[in-house]
C-alpha cells in the first residue's frame, strides 16, 4: 500500500473537511432527499434526483478524505533539526540565478499543493530538483521553456 506525505497543516484542514461533510452536509443532503421524497413521483423529481447526485458525489468525497488519511504519512517538520537542508514540510526562497527574481515555495504533499498559495507538490519537477539540496546550492529545473537555474537562498522550517 502507498503512503503518502502530508504536512500537519494538510492533515487539520482534510480532518474539518471530513468533520463538515459528515456532520453538516450529509444530514442536510438527507434532509433534502426526504422533503423532495414527499413531492411524489419519483421518477420526474428533478429536486429528488439533484440532491441523490449531490449525496453521491459527497459519499465518494468522504471516502475519498478517509483513504487519504488512512495512507498519510504525517511530517512535523518543526520536529526535525534544521540543516539547511531541504526536505519535505520546508519552506525554501529561491532565485533564479538569470534574472536575480526570488520565489518562495512551501513543499507539501500532493493533496496540499496550491501553487497560488505558494504550496507546491513534493512531486512536482521544482520540489524533486529541490529536495536534498542545500543553502547556498544552484539547481537546474527542466521546464517547458527550457532549462532555469536557481540558486537556494534560505530553508525555513515552519
Amino acid at each position: 500500500m502507498t503512503k503518502y506525505p502530508m504536512t500537519v497543516q494538510g492533515a487539520k484542514a482534510l480532518e474539518e473537511e471530513h468533520a463538515h461533510l459528515t456532520k453538516v452536509v450529509r444530514p442536510k443532503l438527507s434532509q433534502d432527499i426526504g422533503t423532495a421524497r414527499e413531492l411524489g413521483d419519483l421518477k420526474e423529481n428533478a429536486e429528488y434526483h439533484a440532491a441523490r447526485e449531490q449525496q453521491g458525489m459527497v459519499e465518494a468525497r468522504i471516502r475519498d478524505i478517509e483513504g487519504r488519511m488512512q495512507n498519510a504519512v504525517i511530517i512535523d517538520v518543526t520536529t526535525i533539526p534544521h540543516t539547511g537542508k531541504v526536505i519535505f514540510g520546508t519552506t525554501v526562497e529561491i532565485a533564479n540565478v538569470e534574472t536575480d527574481e526570488s520565489v518562495t515555495y512551501h513543499i507539501v504533499g500532493e493533496d496540499e499543493a496550491d501553487f497560488k498559495l505558494g504550496k507546491i507538490s513534493v512531486g512536482s519537477p521544482l520540489a524533486r530538483a529541490l529536495i536534498g539540496k542545500e543553502e547556498g546550492d544552484v539547481v537546474a529545473v527542466k521546464t517547458p521553456s527550457g532549462v532555469i537555474e536557481y540558486e537556494i537562498v534560505e530553508v525555513r522550517h515552519i
